[in-house]
Parts: structure tokens; sequence; C-alpha cells
């Protein structure tokens, strides 16, 4: 049964090529970022893009029986390009038969689409302002290190 759940962000909760960090937890406590920095590097090294010249965001989500790092891009204008891995008993995994983001992932999308629209996608592309700017509703305090 659907439960909110605990979302946040900070404006400097970037990796180090811009993209933006957003954290979901089922258990409403902080979520560890770490496990799952060394995953995006993983998926981002993958794959032959330009991620310090894209407009994107990853979600780090603690679910309810598992880890989800949901990697999205914009690519072809107007296309959200996303990567879900999972973390399994075998480790990370990324099979789209098996795994994709959720319905709390998609209040995080719905937001960054309009971010996108209002900062790269109404006539006037400006992939810094887009890159700070969070939606005020999950702005997390304290610490933003963890």
């Amino acid at each position: 049964m659907y439960q909110p759940r605990k979302i946040e962000t900070k404006e400097d909760w970037l990796d180090e090529d811009g993209l933006k960090i957003y954290c979901i937890s089922h258990s409403g406590k902080p979520v560890q970022k770490a496990p799952f920095h060394e995953k995006l590097l993983d998926l981002k090294k993958g794959r032959d893009i330009a991620w310090a010249d894209k407009a994107g965001f990853v979600i780090f989500h603690e679910g309810a029986t598992a880890r989800y790092l949901v990697l999205v891009y914009w690519g072809n204008d107007n296309e959200l390009f996303p990567i879900v891995s999972v973390e399994t008993k075998e480790g990370w995994v990324e099979d789209a038969e098996r795994f994709s983001f959720c319905l709390w992932d998609l209040e995080v999308i719905w937001q960054e689409r309009q971010l996108y629209i209002e900062h790269c996608y109404s006539g006037n592309y400006d992939l810094e302002s887009y890159r700070y700017a969070r939606p005020g509703i999950w702005v997390a305090s304290g610490d933003s290190k963890s």
C-alpha cells in the first residue's frame, strides 16, 4: 500500500559531472550515499556519454526490499533516458525486464520535467541554472556529505 517516502535533495548535491542527486528513503532515515556513488561511477563509465555536458539527475532510493539507483539524463532535445540498477544478493543488476523506476521515483521525475522545461526547453538553454534548481518541497537541511 502506498505511503509517502522521505525525498531529499540540496543545491550542492551534484556528482563530479554536475548530475543532480536526489535521495528517497523507505524508512525515513537519511540515505547513506556512499554505496550508490561507486555504482554510479560504474554506470557512467560504461557508456559513451559526455556526462558533464548533459542535463540529468540520479536518484539514490533506499527501497523497502532493495537499493535502486536511477540515473536519468535528457537527450534529443526533449527525451528522457533512464538507467536503472538494483542491488540484489548477486550484486548490482541492470535488467529492464525485472526492474524499473517506481512511483516514488516518478515524483522526482515529474519535478525534474518541470525544471528542465523552465531552464533548458523554454527557448533559453541554461544548463548551469538547471543543475542548481531544486523543488523547494524536498530541500534537505543539515549535512550534505553523507
